[in-house]
């Protein structure tokens, strides 16, 4: 049985995107709001830089476990419903966060943040995929991984904006935040997102375990799983330590890390849908191989960087964030068409796992990799983007081996 994509009129189809990738943005924000927090999290909460790694990092693994079990119903629900309600549970597990005292209080909240945001990606991706034709997805993955761009261009600097002139809350003002904004894209997502039920369809025989193991073992999907991985230990070994070591190695306070993200965002803004129009016209895999080749360029720069002017320091980090998650838009089109539509959702949900479990690894191993000087000094940063390297050049050599199955396939009407 053929499952055949769910078709919106244009002007539809154009407010679904946005409205995903406005979930999309809150979650991702979620996320990231860590990594340039840092410092002032280390500073306020006297932990170090390992249990720094281990707030990001029990985020992406818990966000793992839940991708494996939301395999066990993803594709046995309406996929609008499902989404509506994670969200929801979403919003106040970050509320926690916001309300967290201590570190073994922000680190169980982190945790609780991460089973529900996790699945979020998984289901924009799904959703994504069920409703958008094959030969637009990839200018589709770009408007939604613009989230991540538009999360550093006016998220992230004004989630730190809030943190640095906030005095009563601090570092909690921007969970606060992403609740408020939260609420809002729920009440729009409840005007606007379609029902999904096509894949409801579908008949199954054994258990649902059975179902999952049969999705998993498939040698397609396994080695969609492989190259994800690879894609994670080649960003997330870097990404996360990046304001840590410009305000300590490369000598910037700690408001510049505002400008950086502001630019880097910015310009990602554009780029990222740049990208996914360049997929679409001469092939997602041509795109992604020179996207992630030429990525390599600055993350060795910014590992390797010494006190230079505050000027070559953004260019560097600007082509740092246009480059690095930039190669994910023709790579996430490309996984999204690996798996067969009837069993989408449970592969997505399974490659999100391997997503957040590896991006928890990345981070945790670069955590243990680097350390602190006795003068304040970041070291054996610079290993960290040997490794960086080695896995984006890994990845590189597994993509031509995943098979597109649906790249021949056109959308047929619902």
């Amino acid at each position: 049985m053929t499952h055949a994509p769910t078709r919106l009129l244009p002007r539809n189809e154009w407010l679904f995107l946005l409205t995903v990738a406005g979930i999309q943005f809150t979650h991702i924000l979620d996320f990231m709001i860590m990594m340039p927090l840092g410092p002032q999290l280390i500073r306020v909460l006297h932990i170090d830089t390992h249990q720094f790694g281990l707030l990001l990092s029990s985020y992406t693994f818990t966000a793992a476990i839940s991708g494996l079990l939301a395999a066990t119903y993803i594709d046995r629900f309406d996929r609008r419903k499902l989404m509506l309600t994670l969200y929801v549970l979403f919003m106040l597990a970050t509320l926690c966060c916001g309300l967290a005292q201590t570190f073994p209080q922000l680190l169980i909240a982190r945790a609780m943040a991460g089973a529900f945001g996790g699945i979020l990606g998984a289901m924009v991706s799904t959703m994504v995929a069920d409703v958008i034709p094959f030969e637009r997805r990839g200018k589709a993955m770009g408007t939604v991984m613009a989230a991540f761009s538009l999360s550093t261009v006016a998220g992230v600097p004004l989630g730190l904006v809030l943190a640095n002139h906030i005095p009563a809350l601090g570092w909690r003002a921007p969970f606060f935040f992403i609740v408020a904004l939260s609420s809002i894209i729920f009440v729009i997502g409840y005007k606007l997102l379609p029902n999904l039920t096509g894949h409801m369809n579908r008949p199954r025989e054994g258990s649902i375990f059975r179902q999952i193991f049969v999705v998993a073992k498939d040698p397609e999907h396994l080695k969609a799983f492989a190259f994800m991985a690879m894609m994670m230990m080649g960003g997330f070994t870097v990404i996360p330590y990046i304001a840590l070591y410009m305000t300590s190695n490369v000598g910037l306070p700690e408001s510049f890390i505002t400008l950086v993200y502001l630019c880097g965002g910015a310009a990602t803004f554009f780029t990222s849908q740049m990208i996914g129009r360049m997929a679409d016209q001469h092939g997602k895999m041509i795109i992604f191989r020179r996207v992630a080749l030429i990525s390599l360029v600055p993350i060795l720069i910014t590992t390797h960087l010494v006190p230079i002017a505050w000027w070559l320091v953004l260019i560097n980090s600007t082509i740092f964030f246009i480059l690095v998650p930039g190669r994910m838009v023709p790579a996430m089109a490309m996984i999204s068409a690996v798996a067969a539509p009837q069993v989408r959702g449970t592969f997505m949900s399974l490659v999100s796992s391997v997503q957040m479990a590896f991006a928890g690894l990345a981070s945790l191993v670069a955590g243990l990799i680097i350390h602190r000087s006795p003068t304040g000094q970041i070291e054996h940063y610079n290993l960290v983007g040997y490794l960086a390297v080695a896995f984006s050049v890994l990845a590189v050599l597994v993509a031509p081996s995943l098979r597109l199955t649906q790249a021949a396939a056109p959308a047929r009407p619902g």
